[in-house]
């Protein structure tokens, strides 16, 4: 129970810590509780990644989520580029990634960046992204960044699901404090630390701490460069989704060089089909 004390330290409460799971049921922290029945598999396909198949352009964006579905991915996550090649969160470049993907991807659902690496000054993002005519069907919201929780809120009247971003145990406190996980689609646990084993920790700690506080939201547990897997491994064993792509990791989890996002979204895809032969039997399998 030291993870439970721990948690109950950062989030500043007492008595046992309850969770309330998808089914409606309250446990204590530390038992076992019910999890999501399908493993979801999201492929972030560019960001600011420069290995030589991320996608740029429109068409390029395109073909690679149709060839990442096509692998086995249940949801894309974007970023547009302008014609200089830079990240954008302007409308008319991300609605023409928008439709693009939509006319190859028809039952995919999007998800675009509206992170403050590309607009740092929240007003000014918060203009620009109020003023998109052409919506996804999700966007990920860092819930560390300044401004966040109006924009998620102007965001939500308008129909567009939230993919909650906790990149810190700072950003999870944030959310669990801001009273939006009621609203939001899922909680993306994406641990910055290049370590495997660091980022692993924070993972799971920041996890704990969703759950502690009664968010029962489905999770997707992703990292950055080679940590990347190790997270999604965990992740897998706590029967929450993952996320791969370029946007995250260039690498497949043997350390060979990934040909492009489809050739990324394949070995997760086995990852998740060797953890499902596993359970039971005490671990995952990988194939």
């Amino acid at each position: 129970m030291a993870i439970q004390s721990e948690i109950a330290a950062i989030l500043n409460v007492r008595g046992p810590l309850v969770l309330a799971t998808a089914t409606g049921e309250a446990t204590q922290l530390g038992l076992p509780y019910r999890m999501h029945r399908t493993t979801f598999l999201q492929a972030a396909l560019n960001g600011d990644c420069t290995h030589p198949a991320a996608p740029r352009s429109p068409t390029a964006i395109a073909d690679a989520a149709r060839a990442a579905v096509d692998a086995g991915a249940q949801s894309v996550h974007v970023h547009a580029f302008d014609d200089a090649g830079r990240e954008t969160l302007e409308g008319t470049a991300c609605a023409r990634v928008v439709r693009a993907i939509r006319a190859r991807c028809r039952e995919t659902p999007i998800s675009l960046t509206t992170s403050a690496a590309i607009v740092a000054d929240p007003d000014e993002r918060f203009r620009i992204i109020a003023a998109w005519e052409e919506l996804p069907d999700l966007v990920t919201a860092n819930q560390g960044e300044r401004g966040i929780g109006d924009l998620c809120e102007s965001l939500l009247s308008r129909g567009v699901g939230i993919e909650a971003g906790l990149l810190s145990i700072d950003d999870t406190r944030a959310f669990v404090c801001s009273g939006l996980a009621g609203r939001c689609r899922r909680v993306l646990i994406e641990p910055l630390d290049a370590d495997p084993d660091t980022a692993i920790r924070h993972a799971a700690l920041m996890e704990d701490m969703v759950v502690s506080a009664g968010i029962a939201l489905e999770q997707v547990h992703h990292g950055y460069g080679i940590a990347c897997w190790a997270v999604n491994r965990h992740g897998l064993t706590k029967g929450h989704g993952i996320r791969t792509g370029l946007e995250d990791v260039t690498v497949l989890p043997d350390g060979r060089q990934a040909r492009d996002n489809a050739d990324l979204v394949a070995a997760a895809a086995r990852l998740i089909r060797g953890h499902t032969r596993g359970r039971g039997h005490g671990d995952s399998t990988v194939v």
